[in-house]
């Protein structure tokens, strides 16, 4: 029955049907915003104090665990198949203060000219500038798999932690911000010159919010100091003056023009009707079941956009959705708004949604209601959502146990269009991290097709474009594994004044080419929107002086 929810035993056998009870992550195991207590174990003594808090990581690793300068073993996890990180000869110091009614686009465009980036869903959210560490992954050079990689070089970075004595309370713990390309063998050149296979950075200053009071974070890697007492003392300084000038910042910018894009498409409607009709007689031969297949359409503006304008407008407009901004280099962006989760991990509870199926929203409330109704009777897009069910969870029994999911799909309502939905829960096997169930999950078969190679043979045979990191994993995680992945989905890539949008429709027996170039042009649509909200760095030739 509706809301009901079945259960996939992943032990030896043929899996198992059987009613489980509600879904959801474990209360209290919130891994967006994790709450701070003090040394009373009350979040109140965190919010009341104006001090700095002071965490400070180092030590060395060995196979099994991580040592510390006290010989004691660090609490994480161990990477799975991965060589062993080099010894950490630097010392991570990170300092936490309150901070209350801060915009984010205040932090953000003080990074202007550096790395930055931005994450939110709902109220909730994180602003991040500057580097304090990276990680960046050429899977074309090395032999390891990249999520692996990954995650042995953030263990590195990470090390191991001990709270300062004077520390009141435990500052949030670091995270690291940034992605996957889409395909294994991705290369970064062109457009995608500065998006690597796998890149992350541990931001020098974070700022969390979305509660009554915010968290500002800075964090420094440097060697050990032979004056400990005297350098926190000159970061909590440092610290207090970034906080002063944020909360004394106007959020507003500079005087700037709007102008609404020149657009023009990378595949016409002929080619596309072409693209499809060859996907749609492989799936009549039984070859697939399913092949998500891509446009890429180019926004072109008189001067270079402000991406936080661009992403903060996702953001007020698409309020269900996962809106994300990554900037590793000034001036090259990746923003989106993606309908679902590829991986959030908490504690070793997994969730993830399954979204595929899509029908516009509707001009009015029952138009909407029509819609839905329509979309959940319509066996072809039940269909191409089952597809992707079922291949997650068959994925999710080698890193999981008691795999639950929804034994119906509701309706998602977004801003501009309606999906399939259907929540998946899982208990991770110890040794699993968010890093582990994406080199399981990704890619899905909501962003590529089923069975996933030969999707994948047919895309790149098939779509005229790369797809860089359009469709691949994008978020953050931190030293426990926690953490939080979308698919960078209903994205754009922003390089000075053009804009490059990507939109996609999954293709199933039944799919008709106009329909599914009508579903393409729907998800361009919130991009489209938040870029002619945006303003433009008009130059001197641009005002005709």
């Amino acid at each position: 029955m509706p809301g009901s929810s079945w259960t996939r035993s992943s032990s030896r056998g043929s899996p198992s049907l059987e009613p489980s009870g509600s879904l959801g992550l474990p209360p209290g195991t919130d891994p967006w915003i994790r709450p701070e207590k003090g040394v009373d174990g009350s979040p109140a003594s965190w919010w009341k104090s104006c001090g700095a808090y002071i965490s400070m990581l180092s030590g060395t690793l060995d196979r099994d665990h991580l040592t510390c300068d006290g010989g004691d073993k660090a609490r994480m996890p161990k990477a799975k198949a991965v060589t062993d990180p080099t010894p950490v000869e630097k010392r991570l110091v990170s300092l936490s203060v309150p901070l209350e009614d801060v915009d984010p686009a205040i932090l953000l465009r003080r990074g202007r000219g550096g790395p930055r980036g931005f994450w939110a869903r709902e109220g909730r959210w994180f602003a991040h500038i500057g580097t304090a560490a990276s990680i960046e992954v050429d899977s074309r050079k090395k032999g390891a798999d990249r999520f692996d990689q990954v995650w042995s070089e953030a263990r590195t970075i990470f090390s191991c932690s001990w709270k300062d004595p004077r520390s009141q309370v435990n500052p949030p713990s670091p995270r690291l911000f940034g992605g996957f390309s889409f395909s294994d063998d991705h290369e970064a050149r062109e457009e995608w010159a500065h998006f690597p296979s796998a890149q992350f950075i541990l931001p020098e200053l974070e700022m969390v919010g979305g509660e009554a009071t915010g968290i500002l974070t800075l964090r420094r890697l440097h060697p050990p100091s032979p004056d400990p007492a005297r350098c926190r003392q000159e970061l909590r300084e440092e610290l207090a003056s970034v906080r002063d000038s944020l909360v004394a910042e106007d959020p507003g910018s500079a005087n700037r023009g709007r102008c609404v894009p020149a657009t023009r498409s990378d595949v016409d409607r002929d080619t596309w009707g072409a693209m499809v009709e060859r996907a749609l007689l492989e799936v009549s031969r039984g070859d697939l079941s399913k092949v998500v297949m891509a446009r890429a359409l180019t926004a072109s503006f008189e001067g270079a956009m402000d991406p936080v304008d661009v992403v903060l407008n996702l953001w007020k407009e698409n309020p269900g959705s996962h809106v994300f901004l990554f900037e590793p280099v000034p001036g090259h962006a990746l923003v989106g708004a993606a309908p679902e989760t590829v991986a959030t991990v908490a504690g070793g509870a997994f969730q993830a949604t399954a979204v595929a199926g899509s029908i516009p929203r509707g001009a009015s409330a029952e138009e909407q209601e029509e819609y839905a109704t329509r979309l959940l009777k319509s066996e072809k897009d039940r269909h191409e959502h089952r597809v992707s069910v079922e291949d997650m969870l068959a994925r999710l029994a080698g890193v999981s146990d008691e795999i639950r999911a929804q034994a119906e799909p509701h309706v998602l309502t977004l801003a501009t269009i309606q999906h399939l939905e259907t929540v998946i829960n899982a208990n991770l096997h110890p040794e699993e991290t968010v890093i582990s169930t994406l080199k399981a999950l990704h890619p899905t078969p909501a962003v590529c097709g089923f069975p996933r190679d030969k999707a994948l043979d047919l895309l790149k045979t098939e779509e005229p474009f790369r797809r860089g990191w359009y469709a691949g994993p994008v978020g953050w995680f931190d030293n426990d594994g926690n953490g939080v992945f979308v698919p960078a989905l209903r994205s754009a890539l922003g390089i000075g004044k053009d804009w490059r949008l990507f939109a996609g429709a999954g293709i199933v027996a039944g799919s008709d080419p106009s329909g599914e170039w009508a579903e393409t042009q729907i998800k361009f649509q919130p991009v489209l929107k938040a870029l002619s909200g945006a303003r433009t760095d008009l130059g001197p030739e641009d005002h005709g002086e």
